[in-house]
């Protein structure tokens, strides 16, 4: 099991996926209970049809890696995008060109990352991304907070093990404080210059349409929105074949 140790106790569980190294590597961002092992095979997927080497990672507190060290805060995402995620490129992809693949949470801490303009990053592609509290997201969050405590998000376990308590609630109880509902990052979009592929289910349960109409008219680059019908929040997992295609052509495109 790979482990990063960015410091003591702070480490983090990677896979690698192989790849030519003159191309860009697809840097996959799970969403906010989220892991490696969640994305299924989608990774190994995109990376092969498109000829690209890949790395999916568990954040802090999630998945194989450390528990987290601290109370989450209501800048938590800024904290993975600015910090967390900048450390793991520089030791595991030094100097390379990267393109950022993230779901929901992943998306948002994509979009963050994207603000800063690292001169590696090539493009952004995100799922079920939030760049605001809508009234969509906390009653998804509600009901994931009901089944959880009536025991129904047990699955969760095999994929976070130990984490799995203290992860939950901490992605629950950041979403659901009431000071969380001013939380935006709109105000970063015109500072995005990366390509984005911005895509979003029509019938995702945590967040509305117009979180897509949002990104794609305010970003500072080129922005393709798309909206997926008959899909809800997670299209990589619900729409495989549609979404992996979409993904490609964006990839593909941007090489060209």
């Amino acid at each position: 099991m790979p482990l990063l140790e960015l410091e003591p106790n702070y480490s983090l569980h990677y896979e690698l996926i192989p790849g030519p190294t003159h191309r860009p590597c697809l840097v996959f961002l799970h969403e906010g209970l989220g892991s490696v092992s969640q994305w299924r095979d989608f990774p190994q997927r995109l990376c092969a049809a498109i000829g690209c080497s890949g790395l999916v990672y568990d954040r802090l507190g999630h998945g194989k890696s450390a528990p987290l060290r601290s109370p989450r805060t209501i800048h938590f995402m800024h904290e993975y995008a600015l910090c967390e995620l900048p450390r793991l490129l520089a030791a595991l992809l030094p100097d390379r060109p990267y393109l950022l693949v993230g779901h929901s949470d992943g998306g948002s801490i994509a979009l963050i990352h994207g603000a800063a303009r690292s001169p590696g990053l090539r493009g952004i592609i995100t799922e079920a991304a939030h760049v605001y509290v809508d009234d969509l997201t906390i009653a998804g969050i509600t009901a994931a907070d009901q089944a959880y405590a009536a025991g129904r998000l047990k699955g969760l376990v095999r994929h976070h093990g130990a984490n799995t308590e203290t992860m939950f609630t901490a992605w629950c109880r950041t979403w659901l404080d009431p000071a969380f509902r001013f939380w935006s990052i709109e105000y970063l979009l015109p500072a995005i210059q990366a390509p984005l592929l911005v895509l979003q289910g029509e019938d995702d349960q945590y967040g509305i349409p117009a979180q897509v109409e949002t990104i794609a008219a305010r970003t500072g680059g080129p922005a393709t929105p798309l909206l997926l019908p008959g899909c809800g929040h997670s299209p990589h997992l619900e729409l495989p074949e549609l979404t992996l295609d979409h993904m490609a052509t964006f990839i593909t495109g941007l090489a060209g």
